[in-house]
C-alpha cells in the first residue's frame, strides 16, 4: 500500500455506531448506560438529605435556636442611680404615677424647675412622684458636675423633689429607661424638660414637649386623672 493510500484511509471518516439504549428501571431509556451516574448518586443523596433536614426542623426548634432578648416589661423594673450615686430601683415608686423630666440648669426652660417644684409639693402628697433626669445633651446645657447640679437646684430653686443621675435620653447611648419611653410613647425628649407620665401600674405613659409648663392645665389634668384611679 502507498504512503499516499494509507494517509487517506486514516483521514477518511469513520462510521458512527449509535449507541445502544439500554432501559434503567423502567424509565427513559439512558444511552450506554446499566446503572446511575456519578452525578445522579450525587444528586440523590442530597435530595435525601435536604429532606431529612426539613423533616426534623420545626418551627419550635427554630425559635430554640434563635436567642432573643426579653423586652422590659414595665418602667417598675428598671433601676438607676439618684444624683448623689446611691442605687434606686424603681420598684420603689410602683403603685404612683410617675413623672420623668429630663432637666439642664442653663437652659432657657431652667425656671420650669420653680413649676415642677410646687408640682411636687402640691401633689406628692397624694401619691405623685417626680423625677428630674440631668441631661447635657441639647447644646451643652448641663455641664456640671453631680454636686454643682445639686447645689444649683437647691439654691435657685429650693427642689427637694428626687434628682437622678445625669443622663442620656436619645441616640446610641440613649439610657434604658429613656429607650423603654420611647419605645411606650413613640417620642423621645425634644429639648430640655420634656415629660413623660409613667402609670401607677406602669403599663401606659403620656408624653409632654418641653414647652408643656409643669403647673398648666394640661398636665395637671393628666396627672389628677392618673391619681383618681
Amino acid at each position: 500500500m502507498s504512503p499516499f493510500a494509507s494517509k487517506l484511509d486514516k483521514s477518511a471518516p469513520r462510521a458512527l455506531v449509535e449507541p445502544e439504549l439500554v432501559p434503567f428501571n423502567g424509565l427513559v431509556p439512558i444511552r450506554n448506560a446499566t446503572q446511575p451516574t456519578l452525578f445522579m448518586r450525587c444528586l440523590l443523596f442530597a435530595t435525601i438529605a435536604l429532606f431529612a433536614t426539613l423533616a426534623c426542623s420545626s418551627p419550635d426548634t427554630q425559635n430554640e435556636m434563635t436567642p432573643t432578648s426579653k423586652p422590659t416589661a414595665s418602667f417598675f423594673d428598671m433601676d438607676s442611680n439618684t444624683l448623689a450615686g446611691k442605687d434606686q430601683p424603681l420598684a420603689a415608686f410602683k403603685g404612683q404615677p410617675v413623672l420623668v423630666v429630663n432637666t439642664a440648669s442653663k437652659c432657657g426652660l431652667t425656671p420650669q424647675y420653680k413649676d415642677l417644684q410646687k408640682l411636687h409639693e402640691t401633689y406628692a402628697d397624694q401619691g405623685l412622684v417626680v423625677l428630674g433626669f440631668p441631661c447635657n445633651q441639647f447644646m451643652g446645657q448641663e455641664p456640671g458636675s453631680a454636686a454643682e447640679i445639686a447645689e444649683f437646684c437647691e439654691a435657685n430653686y429650693g427642689v427637694t423633689f428626687q434628682m437622678m443621675e445625669k443622663t442620656n435620653v436619645k441616640d446610641a447611648d440613649q439610657s434604658p429607661i429613656y429607650a423603654w419611653l420611647e419605645a411606650q410613647t413613640g417620642s423621645v425628649p425634644d429639648w430640655n424638660f420634656a415629660k413623660y407620665l409613667v402609670s401607677a401600674d406602669g403599663s401606659s405613659v403620656q408624653f409632654f414637649g418641653a414647652r408643656t409648663e409643669p403647673m398648666g392645665s394640661e398636665l395637671t389634668t393628666a396627672i389628677e386623672a392618673q391619681l383618681a384611679k
